[in-house]
């Protein structure tokens, strides 16, 4: 066996060599991935678990044609006001930042457990029912008085 056979030989292990550094560079980051997407699934379900909330009641005036809506925040997951949602009739409803207070507090944003919240909005004509979505996805609905 000459030069040739050992020079051709080394090059095609150097190639396996490189190409197998790769492979693992690749399958390593993949998976890294995997695990950090599973952990972050994992934490959308525990916030999920630890939310509740609860309608103490949705009140239409019809003198004003406004609609005060309370809740309380039962589950020991804080919460943002900003990232609630509030349906009217199947129907999204824009809550402005100064008609949204946590006890009485407009200028807060968090919504700690044990905390009321209040939405008040301009309704008409007489709403039926209401639906409050937190920002993980939990709601709670309620027929208006």
């Amino acid at each position: 066996m000459g030069f040739g056979v050992s020079g051709s030989t080394a090059i095609i292990f150097l190639g396996v060599l490189v190409a197998t550094g790769s492979l693992y560079t690749a399958t390593s980051n993949a998976s890294e991935n995997v695990l950090e997407a599973q952990d972050a699934d994992a934490e959308r379900a525990l916030e999920r678990t630890n939310t509740d909330i609860a309608v103490t009641n949705a009140t239409y005036d019809a003198n004003n044609t406004t609609l005060t809506v309370n809740l309380t925040n039962v589950g020991s997951e804080t919460l943002s006001v900003s990232e609630t949602t509030l349906l009217v009739d199947n129907a999204y409803v824009d809550v402005p930042p100064a008609n949204a207070t946590v006890d009485g507090d407009a200028a807060t944003d968090l919504w700690y457990a044990g905390e009321n919240l209040s939405l008040v909005v301009d309704a008409d004509p007489t709403p039926a029912r209401v639906k409050v979505v937190t920002g993980s996805g939990v709601a709670a609905t309620e027929v208006v008085s």
